[in-house]
């Protein structure tokens, strides 16, 4: 970032700083994103630097006292009026609030606050501090979401589905098995939050510009003042080093590329043509011109919302791309607005989607409609002729192929098909009768019978998704209990610093 040193006040020239056509394209939204988005924490972060430098004895007790009473008087000030302007006088937001500062308690006190520190550490610092907040909002409701995805799989557990591969019908299933699996991807993605949380986490203050300080700073005493777990120890990292960023958002992509695809199932589910999923009418939009339409929207929305998300998300992953492994702009204001962009829309698509699933339904009798159409049991007939009738699968996937040519040419299904046409089909490639009786092959041709066999781990079969379920609540449970330690641990950091600031005020 640039440290050349502010003009006393804005001049249209290009012969002082700012020029104006640097004002206007680089500071001044550079100003209006930093009061937004961070002057919050940075007196947070003054105040918590102000007490550690009196602790080291580095500040006197009367020096102390009158920067926090100048602190909360700015805080004051620039909260109660509304967003300041932008008029180049300040180069940026913390020169602005050093300005406040030295009004209150004059140039030689306000300046000894930035002793041991620069606007690198400080801004990336301040970038954590938003990015942890960001991450515990977007995570609570991922958290919303997985907890009324789980809910609904309890309830559907047994609804039958027809399961589609290659926009094809393929196997029945049930919803709460599907489900399952739109469970274990966002559990993936709140672990992959986690991870990033966990480096984000890791504080820079101390690093300075780039080699820390000869002054003695107390490093872990700044990170636990403004509740980070651990330092990032080394200095030159704490200033290069993006990857912070750039993990944040690739997890945060994966997760929003993970809701537009469920979303699109969603509006496949609920076409004409399929139509096994039926959205409740709060969630419907008619049309203007004709009456019998039933549009499911919030997918469009969904999909829509989720797209912009992957796309803010490679804004930052690719403003990092080639750029020096060294302070820069590239890992700073103007890019991390494209990141707080990316956090919002997730929290609408996610809010959006946990409010879809709690209302949506399955409609069963057209899901095994569309089963019965498609022949999509025929798999557990191959499957059974291997088991009972000793076929190689191979010989027994052919005489499943026959049957399904010759339903199809019939206009029959699995539950019409005279029973002859099969034992005719078995014989053709097994050279003799079938064993397998009219009565059961009737029954392992059901949906019901296909879901009950497939009683492997992850499976549909009732016991197997008693089993993943009870996973899945545990690890929904481990996600909000991190989300309750991350608020705990904010709060002792408020109270750890209120305590240190006690010991200062007058």
């Amino acid at each position: 970032m640039a440290h050349t040193a502010p003009s006393s006040a804005f001049i249209g020239s290009d012969d002082r700083f700012p020029a104006p056509e640097f004002a206007e394209a680089v500071l001044g939204p550079g100003f209006a994103h930093a009061q937004a988005h961070h002057l919050a924490h940075l007196l947070q972060l003054h105040r918590a630097h102000g007490v550690m430098l009196a602790e080291q004895h580095l500040l006197t007790g009367e020096e102390i006292t009158a920067l926090l009473r100048a602190l909360d008087a700015t805080e004051r000030g620039l909260m109660g009026r509304g967003p300041s302007p932008y008029t180049g006088e300040h180069e940026d937001m913390f020169f602005f609030v050093e300005s406040e500062l030295r009004r209150h308690v004059g140039v030689e006190t306000a300046g000894r606050l930035h002793t041991g520190r620069s606007r690198n550490d400080i801004d990336h610092t301040l970038f954590k501090m938003r990015f942890r907040d960001e991450l515990d909002r977007v995570t609570g409701r991922l958290a919303d979401l997985i907890e009324a995805v789980i809910a609904r799989a309890e309830a559907d557990k047994a609804t039958i589905i027809c399961a589609y591969t290659h926009g094809q019908p393929a196997q029945p299933s049930t919803y709460g098995h599907y489900l399952g699996a739109v469970i274990e991807a966002l559990l993936r993605s709140a672990e992959r939050l986690e991870g990033a949380r966990m480096i984000v986490d890791l504080c820079p203050m101390g690093a300075a510009a780039i080699t820390t300080t000869g002054f003695p700073l107390d490093r872990h005493r700044m990170a636990a003042l403004l509740g980070f777990r651990d330092i990032l120890r080394n200095s030159y990292g704490c200033i290069a080093s993006a990857d912070y960023t750039a993990g944040l958002f690739c997890a945060l992509k994966v997760l929003a590329l993970d809701l537009g695809r469920f979303a699109q199932d969603m509006a496949f589910w609920t076409s004409f043509e399929v139509g096994q999923l039926r959205f409740s009418d709060g969630f419907v939009q008619i049309s203007s011109i004709m009456p019998q339409k039933r549009n499911p929207v919030p997918c469009e929305h969904m999909r829509l919302m989720a797209s912009l998300c992957v796309g803010r998300c490679d804004a930052v992953t690719t403003a990092l791309h080639n750029t020096p492994f060294t302070d820069m702009n590239d890992n700073e204001h103007e890019v991390h607005g494209q990141g707080y962009a990316a956090f919002a829309i997730a929290e609408r698509v996610l809010l959006l989607m946990a409010a879809v699933i709690r209302s949506a339904s399955i409609d069963e009798a057209r899901a095994r409609a569309n089963i019965e159409r498609s022949y999509a049991t025929i798999t557990e007939l191959a499957d059974t002729l291997v088991r009972e009738e000793r076929l190689p699968f191979v010989q027994a996937h052919h005489v499943a192929a026959d049957l399904a040519r010759l339903m199809q040419a019939g206009g029959q299904t699995l539950s019409t098909v005279p029973y002859d046409t099969f034992s005719a089909a078995f014989a053709a490639i097994a050279g003799r009768a079938p064993t397998l009786t009219e009565s059961r092959f009737r029954q392992i041709v059901t949906p019901d019978h296909f879901i009950a066999v497939r009683g492997l781990p992850g499976g549909p079969a009732p016991g197997a998704m008693a089993d993943s379920l009870a996973l899945y609540r545990e690890a929904a449970a481990r996600v909000r209990a991190r989300l309750a330690a991350h608020a705990a641990a904010r709060s002792e950091a408020e109270a750890l610093l209120a305590s240190a600031m006690s010991r200062f005020e007058a």
